[in-house]
């Protein structure tokens, strides 16, 4: 289904709405381009939290495109399949905002949807290549 391509693509691109955050705050504290890693200190605290969401949504989306490709590639074809791949999207869009805002419960359970949609797109995707 082509749902999962489409939300390999916006997955891909959220992984730098967060930096959009940090780049903002990096002009404002005076941007160093000899140095842009060096200038993490100096960054208020809500443009250091946008980079660490910007981090870890690295991380999150290489399990997710493993896991949305492995249901395009199986051919699974079912709601819960669809629901888990947008739930990722939006989950992860929601993480950001959360850990940017500095709200740790609701970016934690923003992190655990994100994985559930990972996870079951996994779980699904092995079932349909057993079968």
């Amino acid at each position: 289904m082509i749902i999962f391509l489409y939300s390999i693509a916006a997955a891909a691109v959220l992984i730098y709405v967060p930096f959009l955050v940090v780049a903002y705050a990096r002009m404002r504290v005076g941007y160093d381009m000899s140095a842009p890693r060096a200038m993490f200190d100096k960054l208020p605290p809500y443009a250091q939290r946008a980079t660490w969401a910007h981090q870890n949504s690295f991380e999150a989306f290489m399990v997710f495109a493993a896991a949305a490709f492995m249901a395009y590639v199986t051919g699974v074809n079912s709601s819960t399949a669809v629901t888990a791949a947008i739930a990722f999207v939006a989950a992860r869009f929601l993480y950001s905002i959360f850990y940017i805002l500095n709200i740790p419960l609701l970016r934690s359970l923003m992190f655990a949807i994100g994985s559930l949609g990972s996870g079951i797109l996994i779980l699904l995707s092995i079932i349909q290549a057993s079968s």
